[in-house]
């Protein structure tokens, strides 16, 4: 078989594996997940084996399996209830938030800049913000109901969502094993480039899980705490969540900074607490770029800006909010593929003619 052949056989064996992938993303998507959990916790479980010798595989695995899921359940019992909480106080707030604007700003903007009031049709706004806020409850128990009345749909979201600790329990038990009888597949004569290739993109992708971790650790912290010591309510939540969403570029920033000015103008009604929120923002943005990202993520990826907002969009509308959270470790180990690939044409015929 000819060069030619064998490349456009793999090219075409990739098009059948990414067509497949997109066609069975509902049902992989707990496959993926626990892929994830697997990977991240196989480096605990090694670590444990080596400080207690005596304690076997199995054992190691069910320590952190333990440990990660309680801290998710955890999560999900604190931030859940708070989070609803918080949002039903934000929008019961909405109405005070169009009467200051009817008795403050648009006064305010008719003396100083001469803005017509009529331009802001502020009463009509509060009725349809009242109508819909009276059918929200009623919407809300039609969802329910409707959740009730179909058995299906919740048995197999419930499937789906025990098929991931269960999955995740035996790859982690498995994961030494799984690796190495996938490198033993490998064709011999390109078994050294593909495991070196492996252990970079391992090398890239641990160092910027760990480093993006503590970015976000760190970001979440400052933003709640500070937003915490400008009085606003909603301080924790949208903090957090700008915190958590900074691994998007500029996109934890706009959520957090547009949250966190309404939440700070429903609340003090003034310009000097809007500038303060500002201030906890351009503080935590400095932190971020100038010292943050730098000493902790550094330029591992190598990837601009635009390429992550490009491979989040794209890992969201292939795989939904699982496609997010593996968009840019997926981007980083493509990175790695794509830096081998410069080299080897560096080297190649076709670039020195």
């Amino acid at each position: 078989m000819s060069r030619e052949a064998k490349v456009w056989i793999g090219l075409g064996f990739l098009a059948v594996l990414g067509l497949l992938l997109y066609l069975l993303g509902p049902i992989l998507t707990p496959f993926l997940l626990s892929a994830a959990l697997a990977y991240l916790g196989d480096p605990l479980v090694d670590r444990i084996e080596l400080r207690l010798p005596r304690l076997s595989r199995t054992g190691a695995v069910v320590i952190v399996f333990l440990a990660i899921f309680l801290i998710l359940t955890l999560m999900v019992l604190f931030w859940l209830p708070l989070l609803i909480r918080q949002i039903n106080t934000l929008i019961a707030n909405l109405p005070a938030f169009l009467d200051w604007i009817q008795t403050t700003v648009l006064p305010w903007l008719q003396s100083y800049w001469g803005v017509e009031s009529t331009l802001f049709e502020v009463d009509k706004a509060r009725e349809a913000l009242t109508g819909h806020l009276d059918t929200l409850g009623g919407l809300a128990s039609t969802v329910l109901s409707s959740l009730g009345k179909s058995s299906l749909t919740i048995l197999a979201w419930l499937i789906q969502l025990l098929l991931i600790p269960v999955v995740t329990f035996y790859l982690l038990r498995d994961w030494d094993f799984l690796v190495a009888r996938v490198q033993n597949l490998l064709p011999r004569r390109i078994e050294p480039v593909v495991s070196r290739l492996v252990r970079e993109a391992d090398e890239v992708l641990s160092a910027f899980l760990l480093g993006q971790f503590m970015v976000m650790l760190i970001l979440s912290g400052v933003y709640s705490f500070g937003l915490l010591a400008v009085g606003v309510n909603f301080a924790l939540v949208i903090g957090v969540l700008s915190g958590l969403l900074s691994f998007v570029p500029y996109l934890g920033l706009i959520v957090g900074l547009v949250a966190a000015s309404i939440a700070a103008l429903i609340q003090f009604h003034d310009l000097l607490h809007l500038l303060l929120v500002w201030a906890v923002f351009g503080i935590g943005q400095m932190l971020e770029g100038w010292v943050l990202t730098p000493r902790l993520v550094g330029g591992r990826i190598g990837l601009h800006p635009v390429a992550v907002i490009f491979a989040v969009l794209t890992g969201g509308h292939l795989f939904g909010f699982l496609g997010i959270l593996l968009a840019l470790p997926t981007a980083a180990v493509v990175m790695v593929l794509l830096r081998h690939t410069h080299d080897e044409y560096l080297r190649s015929v076709l670039y020195d003619g």
